[in-house]
């Protein structure tokens, strides 16, 4: 296989070192986890944040799902290489999960939800971020396990 990036790219296991943009989907893909979490750190305004992000507690329980495999992702990306055949199909699952998450803003909107100016931009960072994943080559060559 050809060097296509520099050698301070790799790691010490010549494994690409993880792309920025990929922890930036990955919190993207969990922001409902991210308000979980800010809500619980704030224990008198919990409540009140939950309900500024989340005014339908249905829409708030089931924005937890896409988040799971960012949260695998996160947790198993430090130990790929221990995983390599779950690890390459790992990128797949997060495009799936990209999937879920921009279908269920699409039919949200379709159903009659206000489209705000946050409304947009995730809209628009999920679209951003499932180009990013289905298209980038350094990407698809993280997710690509070398055995020596």
């Amino acid at each position: 296989m050809p060097v296509l990036y520099p050698p301070s790219d790799y790691d010490t296991h010549g494994n690409l070192k993880t792309p920025f943009l990929f922890w930036c989907t990955l919190l993207l893909q969990a922001r409902t986890w991210f308000v979980l979490v800010l809500a619980a750190a704030s224990r008198q305004q919990g409540d009140a944040i939950l309900g500024v992000f989340y005014p339908d507690r249905d829409n708030f329980w089931f924005g937890l799902l896409p988040g799971v495999p960012a949260a695998l992702a996160f947790m198993i990306s430090g130990r790929r290489y221990l995983y390599p055949r779950l690890w390459a199909a790992w990128r797949w699952i997060l495009i799936a999960a990209q999937l879920v998450v921009l279908a269920w803003q699409l039919i949200l909107l379709w159903q009659g939800e206000v489209l705000t100016g946050v409304t947009l931009a995730l809209l628009v960072a999920d679209i951003f971020a499932l180009w990013w994943l289905c298209t980038s080559r350094r990407l698809r060559d993280y997710f690509t396990i070398n055995r020596e």
